[in-house]
């Protein structure tokens, strides 16, 4: 059986069945975008595809380093850390290359965790969509870079000092990857197994950076596969002794790492709405409205975007990032590009978000606004022209420059608490919070340099 036929309980249970699997790999996402999972054995797989399974909620109670939050209530100390219920989900069915035909499946929390679980956020904002009318198709391309390093050598390294795959500038250079052949085909033989086909793969601007786009797909799909693009290149590079990561800015030296999304609706019978070929630019009302809600509120959930310390590094004018929510046509500077086109491929590009971010809230984010903006009727400020980065736009379209400012727009944000609930809203903003006073703790190199002798 193949691993994409399998949509029910009864399907996933007779693939494990067919291959003789003794245990079985699951994984759940948590809010950073890391995958937490586990090996189960097949009587408990199966017990857990009929009746659900309990994953400690820390999970969701703890940050990228497994350093426990002290600032939020969904779960703690003063809850005992409980197990979450976790459903699996058949249709997420992966074949594991490497590991003996063995099979992976996601999870997805349920019952009170389900507020904050970020795939069930975005099926949330999938079906108000759907409730409008709409189905949303996205699909995702990412920068990152690689070296040839391991997790032991780049801390021994301090993280300094690594070697990159390959030096210098050389922007999509065929003999980059005709000399890297195998670790490029590598990557594209697994995204084929593992069902996260990659359209496009090149080498980029800078030391071993990398850029990958993703085959579009149904917006669920697509963050599930965006999602398991991120972690598996990172063990694909792992297993042939290299790194690679998706930070949004790890040089001050090159541009930062962007996480772009494509984005188009379709009504219910597949026809895009985004398109009217009578209109300027042949922008439908419909996808006016939908950049206006898009642009409006994005200073409002950038913490969704922009979720780290790390990802303001890179909204600087002058690298590829804009710092205004801006829109333009075909205009790369602008945060939010039309890309002109038939009806088919009429869409939208939402370019602020980085390599950093978590597919599911950054999708889920873009989506609610513009949801927004086709209900409220918006319109979007007048197109730009040229570079976005010389123009003057209104206070309202200035984005936060810090996690801790965003994090504040996010609570303040009526659209957010109504389409993402205040229990979401409010766990996600506290635990950005805590990012960013986990950053004030540190000493940097800059500042000893500094300060340390003339202060």
């Amino acid at each position: 059986m193949d691993p994409r036929n399998v949509k029910t309980i009864e399907d996933a249970k007779k693939i494990v069945l067919q291959r003789e699997l003794k245990h079985v790999k699951v994984g759940v996402f948590d809010l950073d975008g890391v995958m937490r999972g586990k090996y189960m054995s097949r009587d408990k797989f199966f017990s857990s595809l009929d009746k659900g399974f309990g994953f400690c909620d820390v999970v969701l109670g703890w940050d990228v380093k497994d350093q426990l939050y002290d600032n939020t209530s969904f779960t703690g100390w003063h809850t005992g850390y409980p197990d979450a219920p976790v459903r699996i989900v058949p249709g997420s069915c992966r074949p594991l290359p490497h590991e003996n035909n063995g099979l992976f499946f996601l999870g997805e929390f349920t019952g009170e965790a389900e507020t904050l679980c970020p795939r069930a956020l975005l099926r949330r904002v999938l079906d108000q969509a759907k409730g409008m009318g709409f189905d949303v198709f996205s699909g995702f391309e990412y920068e990152f870079f690689v070296f040839n390093e391991t997790p032991h050598s780049v801390r021994e390294k301090g993280y300094k000092n690594l070697i990159p795959l390959a030096p210098g500038n050389f922007g999509y250079s065929v003999i980059r990857n005709s000399v890297d052949a195998d670790i490029y085909q590598g990557l594209l033989d697994l995204a084929e197994v593992m069902d996260f086909p990659i359209e496009g793969l090149h080498e980029e601007t800078g030391p071993g950076v990398l850029e990958a786009a993703i085959a579009v797909d149904g917006g669920l799909a697509s963050a599930d596969k965006a999602s398991l693009f991120k972690t598996f290149t990172k063990i694909e590079m792992q297993r042939q002794g290299k790194m690679a990561t998706f930070m949004a800015k790890c040089s001050e030296e090159y541009p930062g790492q962007s996480g772009h999304i494509h984005i188009s609706l379709r009504d219910a019978s597949g026809k895009g709405v985004f398109f009217d070929e009578s209109k300027k630019d042949h922008c439908s009302d419909t996808m006016m409205h939908f950049l206006g809600g898009v642009q409006a509120q994005l200073p409002q959930v950038l913490a969704m975007v922009a979720p780290t310390i790390n990802s303001y590094r890179r909204l600087i004018p002058g690298f590829w990032a804009p710092t205004e929510a801006s829109v333009g046509v075909d205009n790369r500077t602008c945060a939010i590009r039309v890309v002109p086109g038939s009806e088919a491929s009429h869409r939208m590009e939402f370019r602020i978000g980085a390599a950093d971010a978590n597919p599911y809230l950054v999708l889920s984010a873009v989506i609610a606004s513009g949801l927004w903006g086709i209900e409220n009727k918006v319109h979007p400020e007048e197109f730009v022209e040229g570079n976005a980065y010389d123009k003057t736009f209104p206070d309202a379209l200035k984005l936060p420059a810090t996690l801790w400012d965003a994090a504040q727009r996010l609570k303040s944000c009526s659209m957010a608490r109504e389409r993402f609930g205040d229990a979401f809203v409010e766990h996600f903003a506290a635990t950005r919070e805590w990012e960013e006073r986990e950053y004030r703790k540190h000493i940097s190199q800059w500042e000893m340099d500094r300060y340390f002798e003339i202060i």
